[in-house]
């Protein structure tokens, strides 16, 4: 009688079944669980609306069928964008000019512009300078707008989203824009860095508290990103910070706003807009939320290697920060 294959395969058979109860955990404790958040017939608020990235999301908010309103402080810059949406995609969308540090101003425009089922806080304002020579009131001007203009925006919209969602039985989004800037510091955005990284605890402790209600939260993370402002911005630069951040490469606003719309569909808490956000996504996922089987997968084998190339772009940072004070001591 032949002998059995069995106890020449057992020894085998833990290692094989390993990856699959490795994939079969993280499937089953990815959370919050995956949905498709609908566009087409939808609300769709968005901040900073009048230019950048927020102009281009509502322009393909628009395209795929959205009731969309924008917010802006200009009144003049709102009308100009109204227009260039219509003529784009022969919609009209609602406008409405509020400073986001005023929490009332804020409050009546989402109010008049009605219940909303996609909330997107995409304004933002971003000055470098070594925070040494930064004037306090700039720090707070960037803390005001990037920081407690979210809040004013989240706080004044959230009552209704949730009776929304319940009435609908559609699931909700509320994407916050904050930048990569807001997953590393650099020399020089001490006081954005800070503005930006706040959005990341803010929007993580906010997912817990509204997933209940079907509400799903996205983080953005752009990289620089060619927009009006930023031509201005980037003369503002230290040397220090164009010789460290000069690297990374930049985007164009078109480009952000189609990855934040699909990620914002696809319920992504963390959304990257290129290859090295994606890296960074990895190397700073931490305790956050994660509903992608496949991204989850990503961020546990990939998160030692990602620690070494961490500990490998600060080594090279530091050196040039040497490097540079070592020159500028000899001249």
């Amino acid at each position: 009688m032949a002998p059995s294959p069995l106890p020449i395969a057992s020894p085998l058979l833990p290692l094989l079944m390993a990856p699959v109860a490795f994939a079969a955990v993280l499937a089953f404790i990815v959370r919050p669980r995956s949905v498709r958040i609908p566009i087409k017939g939808r609300h769709v608020f968005i901040s900073g609306g009048s230019s950048g990235i927020g102009l281009a999301l509502a322009r393909l908010a628009a395209t795929d069928g959205a009731r969309v309103s924008i917010l802006a402080r200009s009144a003049a810059r709102l009308q100009e964008a109204r227009d260039a949406i219509r003529l784009a995609t022969g919609v009209d969308v609602a406008i409405f000019s509020a400073d986001v540090r005023d929490a009332d101003a804020v409050a009546n425009a989402v109010e008049e512009a009605g219940p909303v089922d996609v909330l997107v806080c995409n304004h933002g304002v971003f000055t470098p300078q070594e925070l040494e020579k930064q004037d306090l009131e700039e720090v707070r001007f960037m803390v005001e707008i990037n920081l407690m203009g979210i809040f004013h925006l989240i706080k004044a919209a959230l009552p209704a989203m949730k009776q929304r969602a319940k009435a609908t039985g559609l699931p909700a989004s509320i994407a916050i824009m904050s930048s990569q800037a807001g997953q590393v510091g650099v020399y020089g955005y001490t006081a954005y860095s800070a503005s930006k990284f706040a959005l990341r605890g803010l929007a993580e402790a906010l997912q817990h508290e509204v997933i209940a209600h079907n509400i799903h939260v996205s983080m953005i993370f752009p990289p620089d990103t060619d927009t009006p402002g930023f031509a201005e911005e980037h003369k503002r630069r230290p040397d220090l910070t164009n010789i460290i951040a000069g690297s990374s490469g930049g985007m164009k606003a078109d480009d952000v706003a189609k990855k934040a719309l699909n990620g914002i569909k696809s319920s992504r808490f963390i959304v990257p807009c290129n290859f090295e956000g994606s890296m960074l996504s990895i190397a700073t996922a931490g305790l956050s939320p994660q509903s992608s089987f496949f991204t989850a997968v990503a961020e546990v084998l990939g998160a030692g290697f990602m620690r070494f190339m961490g500990l490998c772009f600060q080594w090279n940072w530091f050196s040039l920060i040497e490097k540079w004070h070592s020159k500028k001591k000899n001249m």
